[in-house]
């Protein structure tokens, strides 16, 4: 097992490693719309959520030495299901042609009063 960590983390807070690789396969922990620049919460409603949550997945993917390519499957949790069709935009041009598996989970609040949280798997050998 190894563990990937980033260079500048912007959470200081929970016992959980940004993503795990683990017999060829890279595990991404839930991604929120948190700005690395900054720490805070993306400003914006839920596309802008979702672009900043992703660009999250990109940091870690990049990190591993993988891209979004690699990913075999996503967990999109968010706070209302009338986000789902914002989110699937958003989602479809971030993945263009490839289509990892998904699940969209309506769900309470999330932490940091973030509207999307992200969390996927992507095979890092084939």
């Amino acid at each position: 097992m190894k563990i990937i960590t980033l260079k500048n983390p912007t959470s200081k807070g929970g016992h959980y490693s940004p993503a795990v690789l683990s017999h060829g396969m890279l595990y991404i922990s839930g991604q929120l719309a948190i700005d690395p620049n900054t720490g805070k919460i993306a400003e914006g409603g839920v596309k802008e959520h979702m672009k900043v949550s992703l660009a999250n997945v990109d940091t870690i993917l990049q990190e591993a030495g993988l891209n979004r390519n690699d990913i075999v499957q996503c967990r999109i949790y968010i706070p209302d299901v009338s986000f789902w069709n914002s989110v699937d935009e958003v989602y479809r041009e971030y993945f263009g042609e490839h289509k990892p598996a998904r699940i969209v989970v309506p769900c309470n609040a999330l932490h940091h009063g973030s509207l999307v949280e992200i969390e996927a798997v992507a095979e890092a050998e084939n």
